[in-house]
């Protein structure tokens, strides 16, 4: 086997036209995001088999999170796993807003009976940690909910809001300490 050229990888191939597409090659990026959007589909359909009526909006709001945050992709670093946790970002976005949407929809006035204490204590905390969370700053707000809520690391976290890792650990740090003197405030 003399010379024979190795294919490349789809890795390589969309690694290489985002590259190009952030040099100026507008039809690079074009074909970029027209490739991703085909493997973000196929990536999500596996993930959203119960919701797939929602796949192609989610497959356009990471297209977008994708070219918002595409500065802070590292081309040194695998680029699937910088998508992937923009997907999964969005994904988990998308599951808390059906979920909050399904809360403010239900009476429970119909079904008190049926809840079990545990049940009601669990819901009334989640709805205490959202409003909670919105009294933070932005800053601090969007690290912990990236890399406490969504488990995300200080590294996808930064590359995910264009923060320093440095200013992303101390946004939790700062974030956490605001949200425990609240919570004794309430006491």
């Amino acid at each position: 086997m003399d010379d024979e050229v190795q294919p490349r990888s789809n890795e390589e191939r969309l690694r290489e036209l985002l590259v190009r597409g952030r040099a100026g090659d507008a039809g690079a990026y074009h074909a970029f995001l027209r490739d991703l959007s085909g493997h973000l589909r196929a990536f999500l359909r596996k993930r959203l088999a119960r919701l797939p009526e929602d796949v192609e909006d989610l497959v356009q709001e990471t297209l977008i999170a994708v070219h918002n945050q595409r500065h802070t992709y590292d081309a040194t670093q695998p680029l699937t796993a910088w998508v992937k946790a923009i997907a999964k970002y969005k994904r988990v976005d998308l599951l808390r807003r059906r979920a909050a949407c399904e809360l403010r929809n239900e009476s429970l006035d119909d079904d008190l009976d049926l809840c079990s204490r545990d049940e009601s204590e669990a819901v009334t905390a989640r709805i205490d940690v959202a409003a909670l969370l919105e009294r933070l700053p932005a800053r601090q707000r969007v690290s912990i909910v990236h890399m406490k809520l969504h488990g995300l690391s200080v590294i996808e976290t930064s590359r995910l809001t264009g923060m320093s890792e440095a200013s992303v650990k101390v946004g939790v740090h700062r974030g956490l300490n605001a949200l425990a003197a609240m919570i004794r405030n309430r006491r």
